[in-house]
């Protein structure tokens, strides 16, 4: 038994569906059974928000939910469709089928369970079982989706729930040390960590979504991410790499451009504001990042970094915590990128922090603030930079 995901751009019209059902044909004859996950075709969830945009400019999260949901739903049918037409007897089945549980965070919902016995006594009667991806219920029977990139966590959780192993299929032929858009000649690895892995997609890079391989490391799923196109080895994702495999301080260099930098100037109320805020931001599921806090002739001031689809929401609550402390002034800049560089060796080689700001600094290219933990570094550059940022670090450590 194996779990395969298919992307938008692999199941982007009926003659790639077709292909695709002639490779899973070949891995049914090779005596498996496959749970497959679809991603909507091509850019159909694109198109839905744009359409549901036409009809009003702040659409319920439930009713995107329920809109949105639509897309994986034709995608799972034409496969089954197309599967049944070539003799492999399959299925299709939608979240609501699966009984796949989650919370109820419209937009952005969590995997809770997932009904493993279904798919196990239809795999009884079918060679073939097409699930849609991004796609759960809530316990309330309302449908939700997981977000950008939901179908790989569709995908990774019912290969964890049936203990067995996940096949990420896309356009890109395994995981890069930096984008080949940016650097045609970009290294693949033939073997990555989870940690490295999820560290790479939590930053930018596009290949697994970063929630996928944080369930894969902690049920152990074996990972392999491939070209849908093509024979051509992809990626292995490991616990550690082979002993036999020479250990790069860096495994990868990736960019977000989907960044917008707030600074509080200055921050009313002290510590006790801060808390406030910080605590207010959570519980409105925003997650903060590039946080630096500056003391300046009595004044305090506050800057942090989300995700470009937070701005609003920030705003609201900014104004909602701090309008009880004092003047303020909140000052949003959209023209900036994330640029981070990965690498579990980096806890053992000294001196990777200096050659990467080196480098940058080499460019002439403008330093506005910085995070590390124990295997990434990441620094937020001007936006027209970021390109040239990527390649600047991609040169430094060999990563083409």
């Amino acid at each position: 038994m194996i779990v395969q995901k298919y992307g938008g751009s692999s199941v982007a019209t009926p003659e790639k569906i077709k292909k695709i059902a002639e490779k899973i044909k070949k891995t049914v004859e090779s005596g498996e059974k496959v749970c497959v996950v679809v991603s909507a075709m091509g850019k159909t969830t694109d198109e839905l928000i744009a359409l549901a945009k036409r009809v009003s400019d702040s659409p319920k999260p439930r009713e995107l939910d329920m809109l949105l949901s639509t897309g994986e739903q034709v995608t799972a049918a034409l496969l089954s469709i197309a599967l049944n037409d070539i003799g492999v007897p399959a299925v299709s089945f939608n979240a609501f089928q699966l009984e796949m549980i989650t919370t109820s965070d419209f937009n952005n919902a969590r995997i809770i369970d997932i009904n493993a016995e279904r798919l196990l006594d239809e795999f009884q009667t079918n060679d073939v079982i097409v699930v849609t991806g991004f796609q759960g219920i809530t316990n309330l029977k309302d449908i939700t989706t997981l977000g950008r990139g939901g179908s790989d966590t569709s995908a990774v959780a019912i290969a964890a729930k049936l203990n067995t192993k996940c096949e990420i299929y896309s356009d890109v032929a395994g995981v890069f040390a930096c984008d080949p858009k940016i650097i045609p000649s970009a290294k693949k690895h033939e073997y990555i960590t989870y940690d490295e892995l999820m560290e790479l997609a939590s930053m930018g890079a596009k290949v697994v979504h970063s929630r996928a391989v944080e369930i894969a490391k902690k049920f152990n799923v074996a990972l392999y991410c491939a070209s849908t196109f093509s024979e051509e080895r992809g990626t292995y994702v490991v616990n550690a790499l082979p002993e036999w495999l020479e250990q790069p301080v860096v495994m990868g260099v990736t960019m977000d451009k989907n960044q917008r930098k707030f600074t509080i100037s200055p921050m009313p109320g002290g510590q006790r504001a801060q808390v406030h805020l910080f605590e207010a931001l959570a519980s409105n599921n925003i997650n903060l990042d590039m946080i630096s806090i500056v003391k300046d002739s009595g004044y305090t001031y506050l800057t942090f970094t989300v995700v470009e689809g937070a701005s609003e929401r920030v705003r609201e609550v900014v104004e909602e915590v701090l309008s009880q402390y004092g003047e303020h002034r909140l000052i949003e800049d959209d023209e900036v990128a994330k640029v981070t560089a990965v690498g579990v060796g980096m806890e053992s080689s000294p001196g990777v922090a200096a050659r990467f700001f080196a480098a940058l600094d080499k460019e002439g290219i403008s330093l506005l603030g910085t995070s590390t933990s124990e295997i990434k570094i990441s620094t937020l550059v001007p936006k027209y930079d970021a390109e040239r940022a990527v390649r600047a670090v991609a040169k430094e450590f060999n990563l083409a």
